[in-house]
């Protein structure tokens, strides 16, 4: 009976800890068109993918310019505003499961999730602009995973690392791993480099 008693107390709290990080991030995120943009982006990707007209394709292809520039716009102006914050607000348990409060009794094993967005949209950025002369294909590539990535973050964040590994299997059919391995080099050694992966 005790215990029963301690796991739904237990479960209560990391439940109303969990729904206070979703309100902070969200509060946020509310103020853009940041999720409806990357779900366009992804759906267009996937139109050009399934193109089998090359003219058409192209045009598939460039008409995700506008959004992308948009995007990258909106998540330079989230980050500046969620940067805001105080440190003890936005840490993240480096810890794979949720532990309420894990971020304030054990700060040495967590990362700042304003360093992680600011590295989200510079990776997103640079991928977007295309310096390295991706190909239209590589370039849906690498930003889809970067995208993904920024994603999992969010979920790690409000949730836990494991919860936002299961999304992402879940919704975009790719683990953790994949992801990490297929954003742009820059990206992935900045961000190994905070979360210590």
């Amino acid at each position: 009976m005790l215990t029963m008693f301690v796991a739904i107390a237990a479960h209560m709290l990391k439940s109303k800890y969990q729904r206070g990080r979703i309100a902070l991030l969200g509060s946020h995120l509310g103020k853009y068109q940041i999720e409806k943009q990357m779900e366009s982006l992804t759906d267009g990707y996937l139109r050009a993918l399934g193109e089998t007209d090359l003219i058409r394709r192209e045009q598939i292809w460039h008409l995700q310019d506008a959004t992308e520039a948009s995007l990258c716009d909106q998540l330079k102006r989230f980050v500046a505003d969620f940067s805001k914050l105080d440190e003890e607000q936005t840490r993240v348990s480096k810890l794979p499961m949720a532990i309420p409060f894990a971020d304030k009794l054990f700060p040495a094993i967590t990362f700042d999730l304003r360093k992680a967005l600011a590295i989200h949209a510079q990776g997103i950025t640079l991928v977007a602009t295309n310096t390295d002369q991706r190909s239209p294909r590589d370039k849906a590539y690498t930003l889809s995973a970067e995208l993904f990535l920024l994603q999992h973050t969010c979920h790690w964040f409000c949730k836990s690392k494991i919860v936002a590994s299961a999304r992402m299997l879940g919704r975009q059919k790719t683990s953790y791993e994949q992801v990490l391995a297929a954003v742009a080099p820059e990206t992935r050694r900045a961000y190994n480099s905070l979360v210590g992966a």
